[in-house]
């Protein structure tokens, strides 16, 4: 089957909620998880889509993080799961919505043409607690861990132009061991296997600063990081 860019999405920050709420789920926020189509070409930098950025530049954005993609397949298993049919392409807030693979089928250092540009897969994404607030499913950063239906960044190889419905081309996979769903398994294992941990840390495409992450848990062996508030938040 072959892999295809079904649609480009780009976004700036922005916030809605009211202070006064009294539910944690409808007050005041900011983000740029609410992003529009894009029919026509548009460049990606080294850093990101023109038009497009982060509302927590903390831990979002950067060169490691510059383009955000998720697979169209999740979304069916989503609108089954959490019985909404609304939860579509687009809504976890990704640039590129791709179509014909999932976390099993990419891997870390995976490297495509697409269009003008060339990207290479960095990391899995990391859950947090505003896809939970967009969806009023105050869980769903822990299922979207559970599940490993996570997304993964691209680095930015060769900037350049893209469009919907082109096609990705493989160019390399020097690491097809460390697939994402593999990735997010190793990261998320309760009790945590500190060897297969040592191994992906080891692996020289993945992400300077989850690497760094890793070999800090390595080092402290801590088996179980404390998680609340990067998937609750102030959703609590």
């Amino acid at each position: 089957m072959e892999i295809t860019l079904n649609k480009v999405f780009v976004g700036l920050p922005k916030t809605i909620g009211s202070k006064e709420a009294a539910n944690p789920m409808d007050r005041e926020w900011t983000s740029a998880i609410f992003k529009e189509p894009v029919d026509e070409a548009i460049w990606v930098g080294k850093t990101g889509l023109t038009g497009d950025g982060q509302g927590d530049l903390k831990h979002h954005g950067g060169p490691e993080k510059a383009v955000f993609a998720y697979s169209l397949e999740n979304y069916s298993y989503w609108q089954k799961e959490l019985g909404n049919s609304e939860i579509g392409a687009g809504g976890m807030g990704e640039n590129l919505v791709m179509e014909g693979l999932d976390e099993g089928a990419i891997s870390i250092g995976d490297t495509f043409q697409i269009g003008e540009a060339v990207i290479q897969v960095s990391q899995p994404r990391q859950p947090c607690w505003k896809p939970a607030r967009r969806f009023k499913v105050k869980n769903l950063a822990l299922l979207l861990q559970n599940t490993g239906k996570t997304g993964w960044y691209f680095r930015v190889v060769e900037e350049g132009n893209v469009e919907s419905g082109q096609t990705f081309t493989l160019l390399d996979r020097p690491f097809p061991q460390w697939t994402i769903k593999r990735c997010n398994q190793i990261i998320h294992a309760k009790p945590l296997d500190f060897s297969e941990m040592r191994e992906l840390a080891q692996c020289q495409l993945l992400a300077p600063g989850m690497r760094e992450t890793l070999a800090k848990r390595i080092e402290k062996q801590n088996s179980s990081p404390d998680i609340r508030d990067r998937v609750f938040g102030p959703n609590e």
